[in-house]
């Protein structure tokens, strides 16, 4: 593993607890990070804390990300807490029904689109102006190969990641100036819990279209994320970067 300085760096995870979350987790406290979980089940929180915390230091946030005063409050007690909040990785999210666009129930439309696309929207607005005080911060948010081509019986999924692309190249125009980077990656479907949301017509689907024959482990994505959140990134921002296994043609 290669090493990426994140010394007296701390860092906010959203969805930290499980999967993709808690994986970069892991990458970005071996790192030299101190960071702040942020998720909405408690009890998965508890087993994450648990499992970090002889790597650093760790500590946990009960948020629901589609809830403004939610966020205020967690930035708030994470910044009483960790001093400053210096890096952000977006990566709370849910996969939603399958169902054909014109049949996707309107509940869980807006659903996903609060926490996958207004949920990052809010987390920015809340701790993108510590980060411009300092003049220094480093964001990535967690998009989805989805959200580039559209995936079928899935549209309220890949819409709003695609919301995040665009949200995250205006982010970055405006803040490019203050030493700030934000970017987001477009994995390809990797093996987490949140199979457990979808069809198994629809797994067989996803990886049908991976020219790597394989689904994308979560140590590939903090890697790459590990290295985008570093100080080392001083150059990039507003940028997609690809984890789709040679899916993606643009």
């Amino acid at each position: 593993m290669n090493h990426i300085d994140l010394n007296g760096r701390h860092a906010v995870i959203t969805g930290g607890a499980q999967g993709i979350g808690f994986a970069i987790a892991e990458r970005v406290v071996a790192s030299g990070a101190s960071v702040a979980l942020w998720d909405r089940d408690a009890a998965l929180l508890q087993s994450a804390s648990e499992k970090l915390q002889n790597a650093g230091t760790v500590t946990t946030e009960v948020v629901d990300v589609s809830d403004a005063a939610n966020i205020d409050a967690a930035v708030a007690h994470t910044i009483t807490r960790h001093g400053a909040i210096d890096i952000l990785v977006a990566s709370a999210g849910i996969a939603g029904p399958n169902f054909k666009t014109w049949e996707y129930p309107i509940d869980a439309w807006r659903q996903v689109m609060e926490i996958n696309l207004t949920g990052i929207f809010l987390c920015c607005r809340a701790i993108v102006p510590g980060m411009v005080e300092r003049n220094y911060g480093r964001i990535v948010n967690i998009s989805s190969i989805a959200g580039k081509e559209g995936n079928p019986t899935a549209s309220g999924y890949s819409a709003s990641k695609a919301g995040v692309i665009a949200l995250t190249k205006s982010l970055g125009k405006e803040t490019a100036s203050y030493n700030i980077a934000v970017n987001c990656i477009t994995p390809a479907a990797a093996k987490t819990r949140i199979f457990e949301q979808v069809s198994q017509e629809h797994i067989d689907f996803m990886l049908s279209k991976i020219p790597r024959g394989r689904f994308l482990k979560v140590e590939e994505v903090s890697a790459m994320v590990a290295w985008l959140v570093s100080e080392e990134n001083s150059f990039t921002t507003g940028a997609v970067f690809d984890l789709s296994g040679g899916r993606a043609t643009y």
